[in-house]
């Protein structure tokens, strides 16, 4: 009785699973899938009492929608400034937008004081200040141009340190509005490089001051100055030497703005205490490892109640220290294996910090809280998910969007000890088993040398049959630090299709991608592209064995993932047997000063590192098939990387394709990106399928 009720079991589950229905070849190409899963949110807060998912609002303690009214006018909270046709707009409540500057000038980065009685703005690379009540204009610097930049990032500034989120900003407005602090760049030193513009009958040049590994850099100079205009205090630095500044941060008296400084080499940082008074400056904190250490990192230090906040990964992982007044170590808040660590809100007032990292699982996020001696350190999210977290504005409350591979986002709210309040919605959708769809799952597959689970992504093949042989695509970005495999829910019709046409869809981290702290990530110094592709050759070894078509390994990526994609092919042809690189870095002497040098020091102190990472050095070995595309006026991955590379293959007399989108800055949007994904797909469907790609896709 018992193996029929087990048989009649088995052919009832079997029923069911065939009853399941296959996407059709109209969905999949439309990217219109049925509502196997569904968008939700965002979630943003109110007010401690009020949070919204979407456009609807609610009360928390009831969890009854409720409207929200404007703000009362006149409040500060509703004042708001934009630029519009290069001129300078206030608003306030519903009042129509009040005109503060009156010339065709482009203005940038027009910015409230913290009272709101000031807009501060730089135009033509000076700084100004535009009084509220009077509509007083009044210019803070003088000698702006184009090589002196005050309150204007240049571009080594703008893309690897302050990053492109400042948007060029290199002012601060201290908590008092009574002071700016501002960057001063001299750019007069940096090379030129060309830009070749192809418009109109005669094209343009396009000058950019780009120091590339071993130039001279800007000379940054950090001054302080009133919003009504005084004369300009400047902080003891000498702005000769070789050095890069990070973000500043100002103390909560505004007296003292703290600078981080960093040695040309990045591997030395020091935290200066800069008096607004003098320009004097003592030092509050230092820390040296022997690779790089990131200015870049934004958050890398807060200062709250007299006391700093700092994060660090001089131990080997993210850390959260706590600094006396002085700068000296308080206590380290955390000890542990954490990575990827951002803290959302130190709380003063409940003595403790919330703040998000990678710890069970470096492929997940969770929300931990920690107290301010560094004791009752607690993981307030839970499960197999990556979670991510929306706080409540005095952090009473949070709200996660958790999802992992086989399970689409479940929105919910939690109150600060982790429990769970309401489910508040869930990306399931009414379709979610009626359809067949491929599996994803992240695998860990043993480094060579055991030292390392390195993490792969996989989407199989529909009806993946283990006895047969399939193409692959690895979809990557590579570097240092910057790993992508993420345990979390994605579906499209694109993954799909790809799957029903038989492919096994691949991303994959290395052991310097972040996923095994500063241990890891120290592999890569002087070193660019070996242990990636050390570790990468064994996870390829691992797909041969379940189910991979040896023949038919095809890598590719932009910008960093074009330089692996091409050094790949070019290193490894065993391996990886097909190519498509975008906006590669070809030669790391080709790159900027500050990311290249972090990594690999100059071509003078490690020549052999730049030989042995250059794709030039090994392009003899290419023997698979390479499809090369670069924007012509890419200010940042200059086409000169693709251009040598073109060169040396052809002089080899190897075969490739190569396309240019003209104009194409370091990506590109309209018809020229749909060029680029159908060129990309035809590849596909040329060297790894066999077929000609449907006119649909």
């Amino acid at each position: 009785m018992k193996q029929l009720i087990s048989l009649l079991f088995l052919a009832c589950s079997l029923t069911v699973f065939a009853q399941k229905k296959d996407l059709s070849d109209e969905q999949l190409l439309r990217n219109s899938l049925p509502e196997i899963s569904k968008a939700i949110g965002p979630a943003r807060w109110m007010d401690e009492n009020t949070y919204c998912v979407g456009f609807k609002c609610f009360d928390l303690k009831t969890g009854n929608e409720k409207s929200i009214p404007l703000p009362a006018l006149g409040s500060s909270r509703d004042k708001s400034v934009r630029i519009v046709n290069n001129d300078i707009y206030m608003s306030t409540g519903t009042m129509a937008p009040v005109r503060l500057t009156f010339d065709s000038i482009p203005k940038f980065n027009a910015t409230f004081s913290p009272d709101t009685q000031y807009i501060a703005f730089t135009r033509k690379n000076d700084l100004y200040t535009i009084h509220i009540n009077s509509k007083k204009e009044t210019r803070l610097t003088a000698d702006g141009s184009d090589v002196i930049l005050n309150g204007y990032a240049s571009w080594i500034y703008y893309e690897e340190i302050l990053g492109r989120s400042s948007r060029y900003r290199t002012f601060w407005w201290s908590p008092d509005s009574k002071k700016i602090a501002f960057m001063r760049m001299d750019q007069s030193m940096v090379p030129m490089f060309p830009i070749y513009s192809e418009e109109g009958q005669h094209g343009f040049i396009e000058e950019t001051r780009y120091p590339k590994p071993g130039d001279k850099n800007p000379e940054v100079k950090i001054g302080f100055v009133s919003p009504e205009g005084s004369n300009i205090t400047w902080a003891d630095f000498n702005p000769t030497d070789e050095q890069y500044f990070g973000m500043p941060t100002w103390k909560p008296d505004s007296k003292s703005l703290l600078v981080k400084w960093l040695n040309r080499e990045q591997h030395k940082l020091q935290i200066w205490d800069v008096s607004i008074d003098n320009g004097s400056k003592k030092k509050f904190y230092e820390e040296e490892q022997k690779a790089w250490i990131d200015l870049d990192d934004n958050d890398m230090m807060q200062y709250v109640d007299g006391q700093g906040i700092l994060l660090s990964d001089k131990d080997g992982w993210r850390n959260i220290y706590l600094l006396n007044t002085d700068g000296s170590l308080k206590t380290k808040l955390t000890d542990g294996n954490f990575w990827a660590t951002s803290i959302l809100k130190v709380d003063a007032k409940r003595k403790w910090i919330l703040f998000t990292a990678k710890k069970e699982n470096s492929t997940r996020v969770d929300l931990y809280r920690v107290g301010l001696d560094g004791k009752n350190l607690k993981r307030l999210t839970f499960g197999d998910y990556t979670h991510s977290i929306t706080l409540s504005p005095d952090g009473g409350y949070f709200i996660s969007t958790y999802s992992n591979t086989s399970t689409p986002p479940v929105m919910s709210l939690f109150d600060m000890n982790g429990k769970a309040i309401k489910e508040l919605a869930n990306g399931k959708g009414s379709e979610f088993d009626a359809y067949n769809v491929a599996k994803t799952e992240i695998i860990r597959v043993p480094s060579a040398d055991g030292l390392f689970n390195l993490p792969m992504r996989i989407t199989w093949p529909m009806n993946y049959d283990a006895t047969k042989k399939y193409p692959v695509v690895i979809s990557i970005y590579g570097g240092p630090n910057a790993g992508t495999v993420l345990d979390g829910w994605a579906i499209s019709g694109t993954q799909q299709w790809w799957a029903k046409e038989g492919i096994i869809q691949v991303a994959m981290d290395h052991r310097g991608s972040g996923h095994f702290g500063k241990k890891g990530t120290d592999y890569l110094y002087h070193n660019l592209g070996y242990w990636e592709m050390q570790d990468w050759i064994q996870l390829v070894k691992w797909l041969r064995e379940h189910g991979a078509d040896s023949t038919k390994v095809l890598i590719r990526g932009g910008s960093y993932g074009g330089y692996i994609s091409a050094y790949a092919l070019a290193y490894a042809p065993d391996y990886f047997t097909h190519a498509i690189a975008g906006s590669a870095v070809i030669d790391w002497s080709l790159y900027d000063t500050h990311y290249t040098e972090k990594f690999m020091g100059t071509p003078t102190s490690n020549p052999e590192g730049y030989k042995n990472s250059s794709v030039l050095t090994h392009a003899g070995k290419i023997r698979g098939k390479l499809l090369l595309y670069h924007g012509t006026m890419d200010d940042n991955v200059h086409m000169q990387n693709s251009i040598q590379l073109v060169k040396k293959l052809q002089e080899m007399k190897k075969e490739f394709e190569f396309m240019v989108y003209p104009g194409g800055r370091h990506g590109w949007g309209g018809n020229q990106r749909l060029h680029e994904q159908n060129m990309a797909n035809r590849f596909i469907y040329r060297y790894l399928l066999g077929k000609e790609m449907p006119v649909q896709l």
